[in-house]
């Protein structure tokens, strides 16, 4: 790990949001002559495209064909920078996913050849040429494009800034269809290749650090929001530790970020850690045993899906033993989002499929409709869309136990493709975690009550079995849980219908 020098001018990546689309007004019918004009960006964007995108030169010349001049890629990076619109963004995205992908024909061709050779005795060179031929034209043309602008000085930056673009152009249906699926796909191979772990610093931030990178540090915290510039303070002081990965590129660019608070024990709380001061200003080792991970937060959104964030947890826990060489607890404290959406849609499927709960026993359903004074189903599902309900304790006594049952469930039992439907279950899992404790009233904020009924969860690592439960979860699907998770699991199979 490098830590940070004297505070730099700060070099900040493309901005990467979209503006919404606006809406298409309704007018009168366009004559020839608005037409024509109309056209004219899109028969620019196909010019541009033809005169940036190189050809695929023939396989015999691959290696002895010159690199397009620089100023072709230049002309694409400066002509798609200058385009304000979302929409006209995703247009030239489509445009060059649907016309410069692979050439199927030569697909077909080299398919069929290596085939026919296959089923005719030849010699293993023959084969493996075949094999790289086909390799070679599965290559599709924009793949040529991305490399060179690579090449450019600020190059990778505008890449995944067009990636960024490119990911909320699908979210916002201005881009759809396997064409564009396949070049996101294409791109996000690449950036995997560029942002891989030999290219990453871990960087330890400090209140210390250039302003530029704290600012870029506290805007980017998705997980708990930043208050201001002393509860940033905190975040980076004594038994707190904050790290981030940039790259070889752009040094003290953020481009992931981890918190950690270092405590006596495992925390079953978020106030505790963003709201409590610590103990003191000076670090006490004898009082540290635990290290959690409470926030891990992307800065740069064309590179989701990349792994950085697997890659980070596993360098800052060599980097805390390194540091503190007693210390063998390490656990995160997650949120659990999607928790009540999934829990409210349960709730309105239940009401019209059977007219009652099923999800709760009968004395749960009769203490919960006192309190409340109506049916169960209708009534919590108004209750548990605002954070109101949180102000009767009755209500939180009578929600607790229920609650924590349904919430294991989902963590343990919601698949997605055999594999957890909560995507921060997933990445836990994925890196070998165990889902350990689930906490209630975990966090109180509006956030936390709104998305996950105030649940928390603590993923546990154990350094000696994270490679095994790793390959056990990603190969077999098998989740790892503690005997809590478990007890709670077995109570949502034995009391609630699903």
């Amino acid at each position: 790990m490098r830590g940070l020098g004297p505070a730099r001018t700060a070099r900040r990546l493309f901005p990467l949001r979209l503006p919404p689309r606006p809406p298409r007004p309704a007018g009168p019918r366009v004559s020839r002559g608005a037409a024509a004009a109309a056209g004219a960006p899109e028969r620019a964007m196909d010019e541009l495209l033809r005169r940036a995108v190189p050809a695929t030169p023939a396989y015999e010349l691959r290696e002895k064909t010159p690199a397009p001049a620089e100023g072709q890629c230049a002309d694409f990076v400066s002509f798609y920078g200058g385009l304000a619109a979302a929409a006209e963004r995703a247009d030239l995205l489509s445009r060059l996913a649907r016309g410069f992908g692979v050439d199927h024909g030569q697909v077909a061709e080299q398919s069929a050849g290596v085939l026919q050779l296959r089923e005719q005795p030849r010699e293993a060179a023959v084969l493996l040429q075949a094999e790289d031929r086909l390799r070679y034209a599965l290559v599709p043309r924009y793949r040529g494009l991305f490399h060179h602008i690579s090449k450019l000085d600020g190059g990778v930056r505008f890449l995944v800034r067009l990636r960024a673009d490119l990911l909320e152009a699908q979210a916002l249906k201005l881009l759809e269809g396997p064409h564009v699926r396949e070049m996101n796909g294409v791109l996000k191979a690449m950036l995997s290749e560029w942002f891989s772990s030999g290219f990453l610093s871990l960087e330890r931030v400090t209140w210390h650090s250039p302003c530029e990178v704290l600012q870029k540090i506290s805007e980017s915290e998705a997980v708990h929001p930043v208050k201001n510039w002393m509860d940033m303070k905190r975040r980076v002081g004594p038994y707190r530790r904050c790290y981030f990965f940039s790259h070889c590129t752009t040094p003290e660019e953020p481009l992931i970020v981890l918190h950690v608070a270092l405590t006596g024990d495992i925390s079953n709380n978020i106030q505790a850690i963003v709201k409590e001061c610590p103990p003191s200003e000076t670090e006490d080792r004898s009082k540290i045993s635990a290290a959690i991970f409470y926030s891990i937060s992307l800065t740069q959104p064309g590179l989701q899906g990349v792994e950085l964030g697997t890659v980070l947890v596993k360098r800052v826990l060599k980097e805390l033993q390194k540091e503190f060489p007693h210390l063998g607890t390490f656990s995160s404290l997650s949120p659990i989002p999607g928790f009540t959406k999934w829990l409210l849609g349960l709730l309105s499927s239940q009401g019209k499929e059977h007219g009652r709960s099923e999800l709760f026993t009968d004395a749960e359903c009769k203490e919960i409709s006192e309190i409340t004074g109506g049916p169960i189903n209708e009534t919590l599902k108004v209750l548990l869309s605002s954070s109101e309900w949180i102000k009767s304790e009755k209500l939180v006594r009578a929600l607790q136990t229920p609650l924590m049952r349904l919430c294991a469930w989902y963590l343990f039992g919601e698949k997605h493709r055999g594999f957890a439907l909560n995507p921060v279950a997933n990445f836990h899992l994925q890196n070998g975690a165990v889902i350990w404790r689930i906490n209630w009233m975990a966090d109180v904020s509006l956030k936390g009550i709104t998305g996950s009924c105030g649940l928390m969860v603590n993923y546990r690592y154990y350094p000696a079995e994270t490679a095994t439960n790793s390959t056990s979860y990603l190969c077999s699907k098998n989740i790892k849980a503690s005997e809590q998770v478990l007890s709670l699991v077995a109570q949502f199979q034995k009391n609630s219908k699903l």
